[in-house]
């Protein structure tokens, strides 16, 4: 009996202990209902990935493509269709005249020709070699036509009342032209060329350097006016919140309205910045800040050449995108409690010492992730720049280059090279940032 007890009691034990053991991976029912999440959600991330994968794929292409503006269109046989002579009754003689080309200036159409109706009344006597007729119908095969190939066919007919009670007889019917043009764009030719042109040129290099200027120095000052003002509005005051409105102004203003403001104020003849500073005696005459290189300044008997276009627009920067980092340190420097300030003003500190031990070990965590993200908006800004000096006087940026390259040479292919350079110095400076930041820090 007491055997069966313990062999009933050891199966019990044996049970209790299969009982107690979780399961191991997923069930059944929690892989089906996995399958049914990832196959509903499929369809937004597809649609994500697209739309976010799609234009850089687009951008690399055309990169290593020898493609330029006009290229965008594949090459296409124009006709312009006209009459010669004028005929004033029946009988008397006419010409068809078809003046044909090539619609690019370097890439041919194979297998080019057109057809048409020869206009009511008219009757062709003679054709030229390439032209058949069929009734009325007429077809004309011209083979290969090169880039830049111009032709001019010419049919000569009479003319009946039919055709003269007509205003335009040739309008009554369009030519429809034919033929198979290789479109540069998604053919097999790819190049190394335009990633040469960017790199073999001195320009690029400097544009390169002005970029990390503008960059740095623009991200650097937008972060250190907005911990200024975060510091500043910190504290309770009678207007702190209209105060607050108010230095938001620069950034939920209208690009194309502040950049306007600024180019007036500092015009050189009639801007109020140059005036007043002339009329205090500052300045013996007026300053070109946004169309002058730079200027010779002497500091400590030392002399040396000030970047007065690119500091002004670095300026323009640092004012108008400020305001987004004073909203983000602000609302990080009210959450921190207020007992570690009044702890560490009861030991005797001072309020730099509470700004340098306290308040900026709290904020360094948003203040590099403000930087990150300000770095890479500020390396792709292409709009302050271009309306405030339009990428002259040194201020010319790596996106100013992009539309430069792309639009004003009408080189796409080059455009789009530099706009890869652009990603990939971004990407790079995101992965070592990230890669080198702790992990207090927000990272």
């Amino acid at each position: 009996m007491s055997a069966i007890a313990d062999q009933a009691g050891k199966s019990v034990s044996t049970a209790g202990e299969s009982v107690s053991q979780p399961p191991k991976g997923a069930g059944p029912m929690q892989k089906r209902e996995a399958r049914l999440a990832y196959t509903m959600l499929a369809p937004t991330f597809l649609i994500i990935l697209a739309i976010v994968l799609g234009p850089l794929v687009a951008n690399f292409w055309i990169s290593f493509k020898p493609v330029e503006l006009g290229d965008l269109r594949a090459p296409k046989v124009l006709i312009n269709e006209r009459v010669k002579g004028k005929p004033k009754q029946a009988g008397d003689p006419a010409t068809l005249e078809y003046r044909v080309r090539n619609s690019s200036q370097k890439n041919s159409i194979a297998d080019a020709g057109f057809t048409d109706i020869l206009p009511p009344g008219f009757t062709a006597l003679k054709l030229p070699d390439a032209c058949s007729l069929n009734g009325i119908n007429i077809q004309c095969d011209l083979g290969t036509l090169e880039g830049k190939a111009r032709e001019k066919l010419v049919i000569s007919g009479t003319v009946s009342n039919e055709y003269l009670a007509l205003r335009k007889p040739e309008k009554a019917s369009k030519p429809v032209s034919y033929g198979d043009a290789d479109s540069v764009l998604t053919n097999g030719t790819f190049t190394l060329d335009n990633f040469r042109r960017v790199f073999d040129s001195d320009e690029f290099w400097s544009v390169l350097r002005v970029t990390f200027y503008y960059t740095i120095f623009g991200t650097v000052g937008a972060l250190v006016l907005g911990l200024f003002a975060a510091q500043l509005l910190n504290t309770s005051f009678k207007g702190r919140g209209i105060l607050r409105g108010l230095f938001l102004f620069p950034y939920v203003s209208p690009v194309i309205a502040v950049a306007f403001t600024w180019v007036v104020l500092l015009d050189p003849f009639s801007g109020t910045l140059n005036a007043l500073l002339t009329k205090m005696g500052v300045l013996a005459e007026p300053v070109n800040f946004f169309g002058q290189r730079a200027v010779d300044l002497h500091l400590f008997g030392t002399s040396f050449e000030f970047p007065l276009a690119l500091s002004t627009v670095i300026a323009f920067e640092a004012w108008r995108y400020f305001p987004l980092s004073f909203l983000f340190i602000l609302a990080r420097m009210q959450s921190v409690s207020t007992d570690i300030y009044e702890a560490a003003e009861m030991d005797g500190a001072t309020p730099m010492q509470q700004f340098w031990y306290i308040s900026l070990p709290q904020l360094m965590g948003i203040l590099s992730v403000l930087f990150l993200l300000r770095f890479i908006w500020t390396f792709n800004k292409f709009d302050d720049i271009f309306l405030l000096t339009g990428g002259n006087a040194g201020t010319r940026t790596l996106t100013v280059d992009v539309y430069e390259q792309g639009f004003a040479l009408s080189n796409l292919g080059a455009g789009a090279a530099v706009a890869v350079v652009v990603f990939v110095v971004l990407v790079t400076f995101a992965t070592l940032f990230i890669r080198f930041s702790t992990k207090e820090e927000g990272l």
